[in-house]
């Protein structure tokens, strides 16, 4: 145990040791500022204990050794004179080792997350404590002691772990009789009492925990034992037997995050596959959606047993759902290595994925004002999935939705965008910005404006990446507006007529080739900083602006990849010019005149930085850039 060092003190059969630095700041957080939410204690381990019993029956299945002729079951006592409250179960149990890892440390179980996660709101932060694996700790917030009697499946020793929560704990071997599974004795404090209630014991567990599907029995101080909770599974009942706050406190329960779900997916499957799905997507984000290892947390059960919750049963695009599946169809010894390559599973799997887009494509058609407010929290979530090699990509598409430069307060989906195409036009326009204002003020859209052609406004930082592995949709190509080779002509008609004109005398001056002399002055001053100069044809504003040719790395896209140090250097990008600028014009106007070659010098390195500056990247030299901007203004008073 790397985390819980043995103090000095030993005997014989009990060592003392120190919680894990982490564990303290958790304790302290219970005992004092999350005081008042003391009925979540009983919740969590009671669900603690239920997880017990559910992994003791898998593990049965592989080895029925480890078995024992007792119903599974949890049992809760209290005790008036000695004022303590009890929590027992007959499941997989704890050795000193788990003992050791599981109440010592918390290390791994995202302690440093939960303590950033909390509110001040004691309602909301309570909700965190299961959601990050920290529910056994609750049990300080109503008791001065705890202590917890365990023996381990399939071992002989029998140990107990007690604490004060006050920095420290001890273990020692115990001759307590338990056949296997795990005691919790909760010595309570004076303004714990409500514990002692039988009636407020029920309360809690009809409020909390009736939904779980393992018996939950009151003994009583005369001996007699009463089931409290239904212990039936809720996903085996029709939708039709189902109050909406059972199946919300089904989701409380499987996902630990507050409120109602955004939707609730409940279905019963039968023919080829049978199985059963009660799926929900939340309303809020959940706190480990950017995770590094981006895992599912849908449990996997097979007729109503408890099988794994590490098996993926969605992508990882979809790791925001929480639930249940159960299915008919997997025998119940099956090994989780099996599982990972199982064509049964893999049908449902994919079953579920088809589900999932359908219900929520349903939502959209139904209510899309709700629904954006899904694609606001989860949104670029679902899109990692366009990434990834998948079958389901029309029907993410479909489902997916954009800001654009018609629309930039309004989310549209692409049957919309698609809607608005110009004369003409056959591609999907799209741009990639840190932001929609910055998007709005690109230069790279003047042209597209200027001719009522709708762009895409991708700000995700995923977009970057799903543009790259998907040419098209509905036979329509996808095309950033940063390329060097559009040419927006023939498309559709230009909204007023100064920008017609513009564009008539843009043509006229490509024709006459009249700007090759000041296309080869801009190179032989920026020289390997651009790769080429070119006349644009989507300019009306600006004078110049960055471009890339087509099949090239997007701008933003090449940052990225240079800050994630992906790649060692960016590539040399082509400068357009726009003819129709009065800079511009001045430029090529002054090209003989050796008065206005250094000015011209210092206005093509000038202009160069500031295309460089609109697009995101990094000038050559702020100091020179910033002399030249002081001589340019010295001038312009001097003029």
């Amino acid at each position: 145990m790397k985390n819980a060092k043995p103090n000095t003190t030993e005997t014989a059969s009990q060592t003392q040791y120190e919680f894990d630095v982490e564990v303290g700041k958790i304790l302290n957080l219970m005992i004092n500022s999350l005081y008042t939410n003391k009925d979540v204690a009983l919740r969590e381990l009671i669900s603690n204990a239920s997880d017990a019993c559910d992994k003791l029956r898998y593990l049965c299945l592989q080895n029925p050794q480890l078995g024992n002729e007792e119903e599974l079951k949890v049992t809760i006592s209290n005790n008036a004179k000695a004022k303590t409250l009890t929590v027992q179960d007959n499941g997989i149990g704890m050795n000193k080792e788990d003992l050791l890892e599981n109440l010592g440390t918390i290390a791994h179980s995202g302690t440093e997350n939960f303590i950033k996660s909390l509110t001040g709101d004691n309602k909301k932060d309570v909700q965190l404590i299961g959601q990050f694996g920290v529910g056994f700790y609750s049990s300080f917030m109503i008791a001065n002691e705890v202590e917890v009697i365990s023996k381990k499946a399939g071992e002989d020793k029998t140990y107990c772990w007690k604490s004060a929560g006050q920095g420290n704990f001890t273990i020692e071997e115990t001759e307590d009789a338990v056949h296997s599974g795990t005691k919790i004795i909760l010595h309570l404090k004076d303004d714990a009492k409500e514990f002692l209630n039988n009636f407020h014991i029920t309360n809690i567990v009809e409020t909390y925990s009736d939904h779980i599907d393992i018996k939950i029995e009151l003994i009583e101080e005369d001996g007699k034992s009463e089931t409290i909770n239904s212990s039936g599974a809720i996903w085996t009942k029709s939708p039709k037997d189902i109050t909406e706050e059972q199946y919300q406190d089904f989701y409380k329960h499987t996902s630990h995050l507050p409120g109602a779900p955004f939707m609730t997916i409940h279905n019963k499957v039968e023919g080829v596959l049978e199985y059963t799905n009660l799926l929900f997507i939340p309303s809020i984000k959940p706190f480990d959606l950017f995770h590094p290892d981006r895992k599912g947390r849908v449990k996997l059960y097979v007729k109503k047993v408890f099988i794994s919750e590490e098996l993926s049963l969605t992508p990882a695009w979809l790791r925001f759902i929480r639930g249940i599946i159960d299915s008919q169809d997997l025998p119940l010894n099956i090994s989780r290595e099996t599982l990972q390559h199982n064509l049964v599973l893999e049908k449902i799997k994919t079953a579920i994925i088809k589900k999932i887009l359908s219900e929520l494509k349903k939502k959209s058609e139904k209510n899309e004002e709700e629904y954006i407010k899904f694609w606001n929290n989860l949104g670029a979530v679902v899109k990692e999935g366009l990434c990834e090699p998948t079958n389901f990509k029309d029907q993410i598409f479909e489902i997916s939705r954009f800001y654009t430069s018609k629309s930039p307060e309004k989310l549209v989906s692409l049957k919309e965008y698609l809607e608005n195409l110009q004369e003409g036009q056959d591609k999907i326009y799209y741009i990639t910005a840190e932001s929609i204002e910055k998007a709005k003020t690109s230069p790279q859209l003047e042209g597209f404006l200027s001719k009522g052609i709708e762009v895409l406004f991708l700000t995700d930082a995923v977009d970057e990446f799903w543009v790259t592995v998907n040419s098209s949709y509905q036979e329509k190509d996808f095309q950033s507006v940063t390329r060097a080779d559009i040419d927006l002509e023939k498309i559709g008609k230009t909204q007023d007529k100064t920008a017609e004109n513009d564009a008539e005398e843009n043509t006229k001056d490509v024709t006459n080739n009249q700007f090759d002399d000041l296309k080869k002055l801009i190179k032989e001053v920026l020289q390997d900083n651009v790769k080429d100069i070119r006349i644009s044809k989507k300019l009306t504003d600006s004078p110049v602006c960055l471009a890339v040719e087509s099949g090239a790395m997007d701008i933003r896209m090449e940052r990225y990849l240079l800050e994630q140090k992906q790649i060692l250097s960016g590539s040399s990008k082509i400068l357009e010019i726009n003819p129709n600028h009065n800079i511009i014009k001045n430029l090529n106007e002054n090209l003989k005149n050796e008065a206005k070659k250094a000015d011209n010098i210092l206005i093509i390195k000038t202009l160069f930085d500031q295309a460089c500056i609109i697009e995101g990247e990094a000038i050559l030299d702020n100091k020179d850039f910033s002399q030249r901007l002081v001589k340019l203004m010295t001038n312009a008073f001097a003029n």
